[in-house]
């Protein structure tokens, strides 16, 4: 089953991707982490909160880095029931690269019954790199790692990102750290409690809105 992301607005989780990733360029040194080590868990309760907030599972949400890519952050959603979903795009190329995490597995059997992206009904390709799946299909190619129960997968146009910087990318995809998460900023305003009141609406009657016009206007 295909799972389509649910683009929402950027109330807290955008900032964090930026923090991690947003200002890395061609030759900047990174950070050494591999998605084959162990995952840090999620920096903070607050996190873990507003994560929640947009109905992503806190232990699904994810950042990577690359080099000239930046979030876009109008692309951060929901993918399926609570997975996450992000795209960074190259300042230059206009290639994007898309960060998907999903509750599920992925294994030899498997591999080739999943499409690569959303394109459902194309033939897969799966070949074994370290710990991870490089995948093809429907002119995308994937980096598929397997964690906990869940899979997390860095995929692009195939003409557009070069094999070894979406390998790369793959690699450095991890849980936010406390020190990237220490940056956020506060939280949204909350949500009024009760309905703003509305001037337009009359307080008899069936409650349509009062369209009525004044003498002269």
């Amino acid at each position: 089953m295909i799972r389509h992301a649910r683009v929402l607005p950027v109330l807290v989780l955008a900032p964090l991707l930026l923090t991690a990733c947003g200002s890395e360029k061609a030759g900047d040194s990174g950070p050494s982490a591999s998605a084959a080590g162990p995952a840090a868990a999620p920096g903070t309760r607050e996190v873990a909160s507003r994560a929640r907030a947009m109905g992503v599972a806190p232990e699904l949400v994810y950042v990577t880095e690359a080099p000239g890519f930046t979030l876009a952050q109008q692309s951060v959603g929901v993918l399926g029931d609570d997975g996450f979903s992000a795209t960074w795009v190259d300042g230059e190329t206009n290639a994007l690269l898309r960060l998907a995490v999903d509750r599920g597995t992925i294994t030899a059997d498997t591999c080739p019954e999943q499409p690569v992206g959303d394109m459902s009904g194309e033939h897969t390709t799966c070949e074994r790199d370290g710990d991870a799946w490089y995948r093809t299909g429907a002119g995308r190619h994937e980096y598929a790692l397997s964690e906990e129960g869940h899979v997390v997968r860095v995929s692009a146009e195939k003409d557009a990102v070069p094999r070894d910087v979406l390998h790369a990318a793959a690699l450095a995809a991890h849980r936010p750290d406390d020190a990237e998460t220490d940056r956020l900023p506060s939280s949204a305003d909350p949500a009024p409690a009760s309905p703003v009141e509305r001037g337009d609406l009359p307080r008899y009657g069936d409650g349509a809105p009062d369209n009525h016009v004044d003498v002269g206007g």
